[in-house]
């Protein structure tokens, strides 16, 4: 058993948990960060009857309070929750820059985590926090909510029961509706390991693993003041493994008619694609041409199910005491081609992946 408890039946929505003593009670869980994602996590989390949310912590008070209020928990501090023996997993949800600390301190309380994504701004400390969170032996998962869309799911096992044969050249399309404020930018990381990072993982997740090496280029197009803050807004970049597969991932901040999310995937035996997602699936067919809905704008429609699904998938784990669906190692392997591309953008030249910026294996 992973947690300090598990949950006695995920499946059927039962809301109790198994103590040392066989006995069923609720899983306890917390939420650290009360902001915009925070508040996305909470509707997830509450959706299930699993486990309960009895505590939100934010650096600010008042955030956490409002939350709180809304569903039903109580607004501590940080190190009130990892001190508590009695919350069994924490989501964490906090800036970026907290992420690797909160794994770390998390695990050694003896809780479970779900992280938000990426890892750390530092591969270098994001590896130092695998190798603590590991020696805990407590699972982390990390929010790569993207594997869960039922769509990119479908597209994931078809291709693993051999539909399509071996794959050989992935495409991963990118494109938000419109760039967050500098301010964001200038915190974020950089869009490799802000916004990219989802298809990173999704690569490495499709391919079974990390690339031998990232080529990238990016410019500033959309906003000079993106250029200005020293991070790209447009880019595109090349993934090669050692058998000669390829993927290619293409970024851009901007696309103002929707929020455009596509894979597509070529094998040896046929072709797999995930599309987007639509406002409506009405499509007019006339002399003129054919015309249909545009993809939905917001991540928020067409992610919230993912969410949802992630948060069930953490549960179920905890219960099982199986592998977490998106590891820890998965986290740091995304963030090395993160590490990578940034570098390959910067420098004009490929980057390889080594097994050390894998933290000694490749995840």
């Amino acid at each position: 058993m992973h947690a300090r408890a598990k949950t006695c039946d995920v499946a059927s929505g039962d809301s109790s948990a198994s103590d040392s003593r066989g006995e069923c009670r609720m899983l306890k869980v917390a939420l650290l960060g009360a902001g915009r994602i925070g508040q996305v996590h909470a509707k997830s989390m509450t959706a299930t009857k699993a486990s309960k949310v009895v505590a939100i912590a934010d650096v600010n008070h008042a955030a956490a309070e409002a939350l709180a209020a809304q569903i039903g928990a109580e607004a501590r501090s940080v190190d009130d929750i990892i001190a508590d023996p009695s919350i069994d997993a924490v989501l964490v949800a906090t800036s970026t820059d907290t992420h690797s600390d909160l794994i770390e301190r998390a695990t050694a309380a003896g809780k479970a985590v779900l992280c938000e994504k990426p890892v750390d701004l530092s591969l270098e400390r994001a590896l130092q926090a695998l190798d603590r969170a590991e020696a805990t032996g407590k699972p982390v998962m990390i929010g790569f909510n993207r594997r869960f869309d039922p769509n990119f799911a479908a597209l994931k096992a078809a291709f693993a029961a051999g539909e399509i044969g071996k794959g050989e050249l992935l495409s991963i399309t990118s494109f938000d509706p419109a760039p967050p404020p500098v301010s964001y930018i200038k915190v974020s990381g950089g869009l490799f390991r802000d916004m990219m990072i989802h298809d990173f993982d999704i690569a490495c997740w499709l391919f079974g693993g990390a690339p031998r090496r990232v080529t990238a280029v990016g410019s500033s197009i959309v906003d000079p003041e993106i250029g200005a803050a020293g991070d790209v807004d447009t880019a595109a970049v090349t993934m090669t493994w050692d058998d000669g597969r390829i993927a290619v991932i293409k970024n851009s901040r901007r696309a103002g008619y929707g929020y455009d999310q596509r894979i597509e995937l070529l094998g040896s035996d046929g072709l797999l694609s995930a599309r987007n997602v639509l406002e409506n699936t009405v499509e007019k067919i006339t002399t003129e041409g054919a015309a249909s809905a545009k993809p939905v704008y917001f991540f928020l429609e067409r992610y919230m199910r993912a969410y949802e699904i992630e948060w069930n998938a953490f549960v179920e784990a905890l219960e099982n005491g199986t592998e977490m669906p998106a590891t820890l190692r998965d986290g740091v392997a995304a963030l090395a081609c993160a590490e990578a591309a940034t570098r390959s953008q910067a420098t004009g030249q490929p980057v390889e992946i080594t097994p050390e910026m894998l933290g000694g294996g490749n995840a």
